[in-house]
């Protein structure tokens, strides 16, 4: 693979890095008194298993296995005439399990020594010693180059620029901090920035240091001091010693979540050092798979092939509810499908909020990641069987771009109307931690296919013939920790032919009153959520387990106070009508979309919420 191709690619998404080798050799019983570089010759089928766990995990970048093999740390081991042999077989290992679609990269590290005037290492020497390193990885094959855990930023320099004067190949140059954010030379993030960049790096980036919450914070200065290419690798922690092992204390799920974050501030690249294990890198993966969409899938473009002439349905005639939220308040209810094929008792308690005078039934797509009943089968059933209109839930998770578009037709076929298009929460958060992530689009991209479908061409610009006539809703959540990135996408799911929103629970009336102000532009129905909390261990979930969700302190003190669950319940109720009142006060809310408690009195709690609005 070239240069161009590595960067280009990293650009338009994120990349996953492998994780620790050193701690998975040691994993194998190999310990610390050997040459962990030297194995390359001595035990290859240990180095390329360990690469293959990491392929199995789904890492885009695997590192060789070389992060000492310099001449000054392979000399006290007797191998200082093998350092070129070494680094080529470490790169033909790490190739030799590769998929095709995987980059190797050439690990380098500190060669051990200070430099002048600290020590003795002379500046001329260390740069020798890195070319020499260097040159053996190239004559193995690698992609492009790691330099990695550098303490000293002076030693970072030599080392960049020894790679530059020999290759054309990416440098991602990362050094290690601790925990008040400084190297061990005492350099700033923002001064390895200005020092990497200046010497030639492609990347830059933190690796080792302490875990993912101190590495978060580094890259946030980074990015902020304009690094545009980030890498971060944190530690699984500090480790601890039990019974003569090093071990570990951050699981692979603390990892995911910090993977998210480190998105966020602006990471391209997301691994994991020592401490770090495919099942790690596995997590980190599917984390960022989730989030892959928000740079990539929204640039989703469809083109007629040739010029059609079709009718396309006016919003107000597309559905019952399309004219009903432009006419008057509306309420939507939520209910999930059954985890078996029973729906009895779901039809029953539809049936009670159609008498109430509900306008439509929402049905989420695999809720909390869960497997359920199909929804577009519920709401088939629901709209033959009662006089209400559902509003289908459609993530972008669980199927390709192919399968979503022909659902999406055979739903309008069998009559449905209403779709809400949301990406979805990754696998990992539900039931089924194994199961794939597909996400070949997010929600602005699919919302620009429903559209070019109403407008009579599919994904691949040929005519349908008769268009369809969706009602296309959208999720927003008001509290989004990154509020302007929310707008945005917002902005952009209206330009792809969105005609309704849907938000997030609202506890915090204030956070959508700001919200609301940010959007005084957009003119298209909003239905307000709200969600009637039962415990105190509801908001401990949402404050804690729901990004962008907070349920202020006033709330939860009121149901901490409760005696007793009825007496909780009877307070969630009554929090949740003040919410709509308040809500309802607000000219752009046009609705509601209540979102009971899933427990076996959930459509009696629903009517007793609503009964305010009588």
């Amino acid at each position: 693979m070239t240069q161009n191709t590595f960067l280009s690619r990293l650009k338009e998404s994120i990349l996953v890095c492998d994780g620790a080798m050193g701690t998975m050799i040691y994993s194998h019983g190999v310990f610390i008194n050997r040459c962990f570089d030297e194995l390359n010759l001595s035990a290859p089928e240990l180095i390329s298993e360990i690469h293959g766990q990491y392929v199995a995990a789904h890492a885009d970048i695997l590192e060789t296995n070389t992060f000492g093999a310099n001449i000054f740390k392979l000399r006290p081991y007797g191998f200082a005439d093998k350092v070129q042999q070494i680094n080529k077989r470490g790169a033909e290992l790490a190739r030799s399990a590769a998929l095709n679609n995987q980059y190797i990269a050439g690990s380098i590290g500190p060669l051990g020594l200070s430099l002048r005037p600290f020590g003795n290492l002379d500046p001329e020497e260390a740069m020798e010693a890195y070319i020499c390193q260097a040159e053996g990885l190239l004559a193995g094959g690698v992609d492009l180059f790691i330099l990695e855990t550098f303490r000293n930023i002076d030693e970072l320099a030599i080392a960049i620029r020894a790679v530059k004067k020999i290759s054309g190949l990416p440098v991602i140059a990362q050094a290690t901090f601790d925990e008040t954010g400084a190297t061990q030379s005492g350099n700033s993030p923002d001064q390895l920035v200005d020092i990497a960049l200046s010497a030639g790096a492609d990347v830059v980036g933190a690796n080792c240091s302490v875990g993912p919450q101190p590495m978060l914070q580094v890259i946030e200065q980074m990015a902020a001091a304009g690094a545009k290419l980030l890498s971060a690798q944190p530690n699984a922690g500090n480790p601890r010693v039990h019974e003569g092992r090093f071990l570990y204390m951050s699981t692979p799920e603390y990892h995911a979540e910090f993977a998210r974050r480190l998105i966020n501030a602006g990471a391209n690249i997301i691994g994991g050092c020592c401490g770090t294990t495919p099942e790690h890198i596995k997590n980190i993966a599917s984390a960022v798979r989730a989030m892959q969409p928000r740079k990539t899938a929204a640039a989703v473009t469809i083109k007629p092939k040739k010029e059609i002439q079709v009718t396309v349905v006016p919003t107000i005639e597309k559905s019952t509810l399309a004219k009903k939220m432009r006419e008057k308040f509306v309420v939507s209810v939520e209910i999930v499908s059954p985890r078996g094929v029973n729906v009895a008792p779901i039809m029953d308690g539809v049936k009670k909020l159609v008498d109430f005078g509900v306008d439509a039934i929402n049905l989420p797509d695999g809720p909390r990641a869960s497997a359920r009943m199909s929804p577009m089968a519920m709401a088939q059933l629901i709209e033959k069987s009662l006089p209400v209109e559902t509003i289908l839930h459609y993530c972008c998770r669980d199927r390709n771009l192919l399968g979503m578009q022909s659902d999406l037709l055979g739903a309008y076929a069998l009559g449905l109307r209403n779709v809400l298009i949301i990406t979805g929460d990754p696998p990992k958060l539900g039931d089924y931690p194994d199961a794939t992530a597909v996400f070949d689009v997010d929600a602005i991209g699919l919302t620009r296919v429903v559209q070019g479908l109403n407008q009579g061409f599919d994904i691949a610009g040929n005519p349908i013939g008769q268009p369809t006539s969706w009602h296309i809703g959208v999720g927003v959540n008001p509290g989004a920790l990154d509020l302007d990135h929310e707008i945005e996408r917002l902005r952009q799911k209206i330009d792809n032919g969105a005609e309704f929103i849907l938000s997030q629970p609202i506890f915090d009336i204030k956070q959508l009153e700001t919200f609301l102000k940010r959007i005084e532009d957009i003119t298209i129905p909003i239905l307000a959520g709200i969600s009637p909390l039962i415990s105190y261990r509801s908001v401990e979930f949402l404050n804690n387990e729901v990004p962008g969700v907070h349920v202020p302190d006033e709330i939860g003190n009121k149901l901490a106070g409760a005696k007793d669950a009825e007496e909780a319940q009877t307070i969630g109720i009554k929090i949740a009508q003040q919410a709509i009142l308040d809500v309802k006060a607000f000219d752009k809310i046009k609705g509601l979309y209540l979102m009971p408690p899933f427990t076996k009195d959930k459509y009696t709690t629903a009517v007793q919420v609503l009964q305010v609005l009588k």
